[in-house]
């Protein structure tokens, strides 16, 4: 495109085909990443938006997120409500049919919307799809490749928004956990359909949620409280 800096397209109108939801939380060292992987997408910029809800942070993340100006859309929030709360706003504030959802800490394949998005507008049998992911470093080195059927995560998922509103959202009472009390619901109405290609990337770092033994414990005791046998057919990323 002729520019030394990346080159974003100004999206025009306020209806899109995708939406990407982002929820951030004292985020400052890895949102700008994030972001900027989702700015490089193969998908026409005109046709998806980036909805950034920046979750009460007392950081410099509000600031990273001000440097990509109208490219990105933000949700701001005075106080911190938590990662499922967060993600329900942006659901609700989405302006498209289709929604995936990206962590502030991870990164994305520059193919993911194109790719998960043509799946569904041209297969209406399912009703969401999800890819593989690698898992990587804070230097961004790759660790592995994981099935997401084997050990799935929030992210890299793209749904029919409809659905989601159909199952009622996330459950807010899961600080953690709360994508697989979400994809336990889903599946039990919906339907959900694996591609073989790995184009989210997993950061594991020492912040990651799922380190906190504890919390892990105790979410895990609350899904299987919630939906018995079918919680142990799910597993924690890997």
């Amino acid at each position: 495109m002729g520019c030394g800096e990346p080159c974003y397209i100004r999206r025009e109108g306020n209806w899109v085909k995708v939406t990407v939801i982002v929820a951030v939380h004292n985020g400052e060292f890895h949102i700008g990443r994030a972001i900027r992987s989702m700015l490089e997408q193969s998908m026409a910029k005109k046709d998806y938006e980036i909805l950034v809800v920046n979750d009460g942070s007392t950081d410099n993340t509000l600031r990273v997120l001000n440097s990509f100006g109208d490219w990105i859309r933000v949700v701001n929030l005075d106080q911190h409500v938590g990662l499922p709360a967060a993600c329900n706003i942006g659901l609700r504030e989405a302006h498209s049919r289709f929604v995936v959802r990206v962590d502030a800490d991870d990164y994305v394949h520059e193919d993911l919307l194109k790719v998960e998005y043509l799946f569904l507008s041209m297969n209406s049998a399912y009703d969401a799809v999800a890819c593989d992911y690698l898992v990587v470093n804070e230097r961004e080195e790759v660790g592995g490749r994981v099935n997401s059927n084997e050990h799935p995560i929030a992210c890299g998922v793209m749904f029919r928004l409809d659905a989601l509103v159909k199952i009622g959202l996330y459950d807010e009472q899961f600080l953690l956990h709360e994508d697989l009390d979400l994809r336990i619901r889903f599946l039990q109405k919906h339907t959900l359909k694996r591609i073989e290609l790995p184009l989210y990337r997993y950061r594991k770092h020492a912040a990651n949620m799922t380190n906190d033994q504890r919390k892990v414990t105790y979410y895990t005791e609350l899904l299987e409280q919630k939906h018995g046998e079918l919680a142990k057919c799910l597993t924690i990323p890997a």
